[in-house]
């Protein structure tokens, strides 16, 4: 089957495809808000509508919260599942946005033409360019380029709670040689990205509790134990002067980037200075031996987010605190275990503990990094047809957050995950007056076309 005929019908089509998303992105599918229960069903309803009238043989399924959509299209060739999500995060406050969230409109702006609402980059936007490169196939050549499943959630904004339980009892029906997920985006807003590692996330609350009760620090100030400075001495411990952290075995699992991923980083130009002048700051911190996308895409850290503990209301009060806590995440890579860095990092805090201070611990997830197999010729296949698409060539990445969905795609359903989207950085997700560029909604239509007609081939 041809590519071009493919290509010039979604060129010719790109004002009604325009028309559609619309009316999906009229829709306000708040999956975290009750109240929007009935439009999450209705969204999930118009999905399936459309995927029935492309010839996908799709339904809606019923979980405890709100319904994914599943389709199945026959095919020769490879199987591929393309995953996306339909939920949108709230819109509050409502006074910041300049129009009708869930009235969307293009507009033109000095970097040119947008759509303009809720979920119209994150993530109905990116999920509807897959389904209308699927529209443009259908309609040049009767039939999908390989077999294909579609897979729809309506709950990643409101942490999946579905999600688990779904995958295990229609994993039948998912599995698949390869997923897909549009939920991504360009590096630096014009270099096409496939996703190749995504970090892990352990979280820790370490809660320590010395008096009991909170003192009188001119009664007894020196002679008790204070636990907020027992907290700062331990948390002052969890980096040496080089920026490695100190837990035992933490870095067992790390792995190395290869020579091939470290030339395609390089060749993107990374600039620290204006990625970390954008938030008022100037020099990179972490390791002192890695390169700034290094530490980002590949390497662990380990944060406290958070501190509490005596007085922090307006005015002063010599208290001497009974009890101080942290909380403490760890961004995850290669094949460390979660679990074990868990039961490291709690060893390693008792063991710094004097006399009079006792510990309490409260996990707050536990989720492995994910690595794509990027040896599989999908992989490469997909990147040289996206660099046919765009003016960049398009590089293997890493991201520095967590996509859960992938990961459990290959827990649960024993295949790899590519990764590609067309978002900016600067589309605003989940805040006021999100965007999406029509120029990222058409050549993302013509990018999993070309991608797809690769991936058959």
């Amino acid at each position: 089957m041809s590519l071009d005929p493919v290509l010039s019908r979604i060129d010719s089509d790109l004002d009604a495809a325009i028309d559609r998303l619309m009316a999906l992105l009229r829709i306000p599918s708040i999956s975290t808000d009750p109240a929007y229960k009935a439009e999450c069903d209705r969204a999930a309803d118009w999905l399936v509508a459309d995927l029935l009238s492309i010839g996908v043989d799709a339904r809606k399924c019923p979980t405890p919260g709100h319904p994914m959509v599943m389709g199945h299209v026959a095919g020769d060739g490879p199987h591929v599942l393309f995953y996306g999500h339909y939920d949108v995060q709230p819109v509050d406050p409502l006074t910041l946005w300049h129009r009708d969230p869930f009235d969307p409109a293009i507009e033109e702006t000095a970097k040119g033409r947008v759509i303009r609402a809720r979920g119209a980059s994150d993530d109905k936007g990116q999920l509807m360019t897959f389904v209308e490169a699927c529209r443009a196939w259908k309609a040049v050549h009767g039939t999908m380029p390989c077999r294909i499943t579609f897979f729809f959630e309506g709950e990643e904004e409101s942490g999946s709670p579905s999600l688990i339980p779904f995958l295990r009892e229609n994993a039948d029906a998912l599995k698949a040689d390869l997923a897909l997920i549009c939920d991504t985006g360009l590096f630096e807003g014009r270099v096409p990205s496939i996703m190749t590692q995504l970090r892990g996330l352990l979280g820790e609350e370490i809660v320590l509790t010395g008096p009991d009760k909170d003192l009188h620090s001119g009664h007894y100030g020196g002679l008790a134990r204070n636990p907020i400075t027992v907290l700062a001495r331990v948390l002052g411990n969890l980096h040496d002067d080089k920026g490695r952290i100190q837990v035992p075995h933490f870095y067992d699992g790390v792995l190395e980037v290869s020579s091939e991923m470290r030339a395609q980083w390089e060749a993107l130009n990374f600039d620290h200075k204006d990625f970390l002048g954008d938030v008022g700051l100037s020099i990179p911190a972490g390791e002192a031996d890695r390169t700034p996308l290094e530490m980002i895409w590949a390497r662990p850290t380990a944060e406290v987010n958070g501190i509490t503990g005596g007085y922090t209301g307006d005015g002063f009060k010599t208290v001497l605190p009974s009890r101080a806590s942290a909380k403490v995440s760890f961004r995850l890579v290669g094949d460390q275990d979660p679990h074990a860095i868990r039961e490291n990092f709690r060893a390693w805090v008792k063991a710094q503990l004097p006399a009079d201070v006792k510990v309490d611990f409260h996990g707050h997830g536990a989720s492995p990094a994910s690595r794509m197999a990027t040896d599989h010729p999908a992989f490469e296949a997909a990147r040289r047809a996206l660099g046919e698409e765009w003016a960049d060539e398009a590089a293997f990445t890493g991201a520095g957050g967590s996509i859960p969905v992938a990961g459990y795609f290959k827990t649960i359903l024993g295949m790899d995950t590519l990764l590609a989207g067309w978002a900016k950085d600067d589309d605003q997700i989940h805040s006021p007056n999100e965007k999406y560029d029509v120029e990222s909604f058409h050549k993302g239509i013509r990018s999993w076309a070309r991608i797809l007609d690769a991936i058959s081939r």
